[in-house]
């Protein structure tokens, strides 16, 4: 069944767009908290802003498992079938990756957050700011596209600026930090935060294959 040549005829259903907009709320939401968590977080506080971000995390999960029954459900979907499934999938990695830092900041209780997750959460921040313009276009994808493109482009520097700020932290981590517990902890709470960036450059790469197919 060829949704190009159906959707001449058919009327395409709007539903995806709200979800994915949703979802964006999550990113945006999970984002912030982790910011707090990162500047503010303690041992007393560590579970309460942890449950918030899992309690993201969960709604993101919904809203991605309604965008894949309705794509079981509608006919005519706006883009292709595994496009709208990679872009929600995608998306609610970011969230996922958030979430798995925020877990291990509870978990591990290191005795301080290093000075370079700060700088990674706000590289997030960014990319879900970018995320959003794009998403809030994707409707209007005709008369968007050069717009679309440029947020996606931001995706690409801002996962390459996460890359930098990973690497020296690293450099720094394995030369000035002593203790070896210490030393994995905080190198896995930031490995997780970079996975987030990751994935929101792979929200801008699934994003311009729908230009491609659609602009």
């Amino acid at each position: 069944m060829n949704n190009s040549f159906f959707s001449k005829f058919t009327p395409k259903e709007p539903k995806f767009f709200p979800l994915l907009k949703g979802i964006v709320e999550v990113i945006k939401s999970a984002s912030y908290l982790m910011l707090e968590f990162v500047e503010k977080g303690n041992h007393a506080n560590a579970a309460d802003y942890y449950k918030k971000i899992k309690d993201e995390e969960r709604k993101g999960d919904t809203l991605s498992n309604k965008i894949f029954d309705e794509l079981n459900a509608t006919f005519i979907t706006p883009f292709d079938r595994e496009d709208i499934h990679n872009l929600a999938t995608k998306m609610d990695d970011v969230t996922d990756y958030i979430n798995s830092a925020a877990k291990k900041v509870f978990l591990y209780n290191p005795k301080e957050m290093p000075a370079a997750a700060k700088d990674m959460v706000e590289l997030i921040i960014e990319a879900s700011a970018q995320i959003e313009k794009a998403v809030n276009e994707l409707d209007v994808l005709k008369k968007s596209r050069k717009r679309v493109s440029d947020y996606c482009r931001e995706l690409h520097l801002i996962e390459n600026r996460a890359d930098d700020v990973y690497e020296h932290f690293l450099i720094d981590l394995f030369e000035n930090q002593k203790e070896s517990i210490e030393l994995i902890k905080k190198k896995e709470i930031m490995f997780e935060l970079e996975k987030a960036t990751d994935a929101a450059e792979g929200v801008g790469k699934i994003i311009k294959t729908i230009i491609v197919k659609y602009a």
